[in-house]
C-alpha cells in the first residue's frame, strides 16, 4: 500500500512571504513521512531542485462554539508540516495563470 506523501499546499500570508523572500514552501504532509520521502515527492511533482527539508507536527487546537443549545467543544486534527527550500533562482507556481 503507497502512501500519498503530499497532501496540498499552505497557501497564508506568511508562506507567500517566505516563498518570495527566501524561497520556501510550506506544505501539509502524511505523518508518517519522512524528510527523504518529502524531498523526492517535491522533486517529481514539481520539477524544482529542493535544498533542504523542515518538518514539524502540529498539534490539534482546541475550539469551542456557541450555539443556541449551549457551548459546542471539539478539537482541529494534528497533521504534520513540511517547509521545504528550493535552490536558487527556482520558484513553484501554485496558481499558474488565474
Amino acid at each position: 500500500m503507497t502512501k500519498r506523501i503530499l497532501i496540498k499546499p499552505i497557501i497564508s500570508e506568511k508562506s507567500e512571504i517566505l516563498s518570495g523572500e527566501l524561497s520556501q514552501y510550506s506544505f501539509v504532509v502524511h505523518n508518517r513521512a519522512n524528510k527523504v520521502e518529502i524531498r523526492k515527492a517535491i522533486e517529481a511533482t514539481y520539477n524544482v531542485n529542493v535544498t533542504s527539508v523542515n518538518t514539524l507536527n502540529m498539534h490539534g487546537k482546541a475550539k469551542t462554539r456557541n450555539t443556541k443549545s449551549g457551548v459546542q467543544k471539539g478539537k482541529m486534527s494534528p497533521y504534520k508540516k513540511a517547509i521545504v527550500k528550493l535552490a536558487a533562482g527556482e520558484e513553484i507556481d501554485f496558481f499558474g495563470e488565474v
